[in-house]
């Protein structure tokens, strides 16, 4: 695989390698897919294991400790999220092909998560604008994302028998941290989907791409933007989801169970941009 990927729907641009440098991204692909590593995981670490290959003027299994380290204290981080990314896939790197596990140097610690509120589309505009698309696969994509708060990656690995009409569920398999979980499916997305069935006719995957299996993440943020806004984000349908659960008082475990988060402080930050909640506040004066 060459390192040419797309990590948050922005091109990468293409690293020279030579052929040590491709062989030896080829076996870490291979570690990282028989430990059953996410795509997009193995494609992200897999960028940033050639960038840091390609950066240094020496066969990649002669890379030691201290170019690591330098590297990083050198590097050029756009975000808190990135800066993580990076120290994952060349610690990988270094565990899974150089056999050096103990990195405890200062630069291979972990910065502090930023703390963002997210942001939420109100429900009415959803409901108005879901009911005026014409594209029934793209009411559908759009519809079931909303009812669970599916993530992109979510959709576009939806298998047709992963919809259990007789029991009313939709089951995620394998989704982010290798887990599994049954949601709710509701009477109005089963009606979208059987019509969007009969009328596509999908093969495998319940949204197929043009000539292709699957539909991309690409095409789905496209269509949030169409029919929604072009401030909006495919993303945003999850956040949105569970904040109006959360204001039609729903259980915060079961949103916690919904959106297959370890952790209810995960879930927790929904109370904060929960508009009836906040009104319900008793402010001094």
């Amino acid at each position: 695989m060459h390192p040419n990927y797309y990590i948050s729907q922005k091109p990468i641009k293409p690293l020279i390698m030579n052929k040590k440098g491709l062989s030896t991204q080829r076996n870490f692909e291979k570690i990282l897919c028989k430990k059953e590593y996410a795509k997009n995981t193995i494609s992200i670490y897999l960028h940033y294991v050639a960038e840091f290959i390609d950066y240094h003027d020496k066969t990649p299994t002669d890379l030691t400790k201290r170019d690591l380290v330098n590297y990083l204290m050198n590097y050029k981080y756009s975000s808190i999220s990135q800066q993580n990314q990076v120290i994952s896939a060349l610690k990988k790197y270094y565990s899974y092909i150089l056999k050096i596990k103990r990195l405890d140097d200062i630069a291979l610690e972990r910065p502090r998560g930023e703390r963002k509120l997210p942001r939420v589309i109100d429900h009415d505009h959803i409901i108005r604008q879901i009911s005026k698309i014409s594209n029934i696969k793209h009411k559908a994509i759009i519809m079931l994302a909303y009812s669970v708060g599916l993530r992109v990656g979510e959709i576009i690995n939806l298998e047709i028998t992963h919809i259990d009409s007789g029991r009313m569920v939709i089951n995620i398999l394998n989704a982010k941290g290798r887990k599994d979980r049954v949601l709710p499916l509701s009477e109005n997305v089963l009606e979208v989907l059987r019509k969007y069935y009969h009328k596509e006719k999908p093969f495998k995957y319940l949204f197929n791409g043009q000539g292709k299996l699957q539909y991309s993440s690409t095409s789905c943020n496209n269509i949030v933007k169409k029919y929604l806004g072009e401030n909006y984000h495919f993303h945003l349908l999850r956040h949105s989801c569970f904040t109006h659960l959360l204001e039609s008082g729903t259980d915060l475990r079961l949103i916690q169970t919904i959106a297959g988060h370890k952790s209810s402080k995960t879930t927790e930050i929904y109370t904060h941009v929960s508009r009836s909640m906040l009104q319900n506040i008793p402010l001094p004066v």
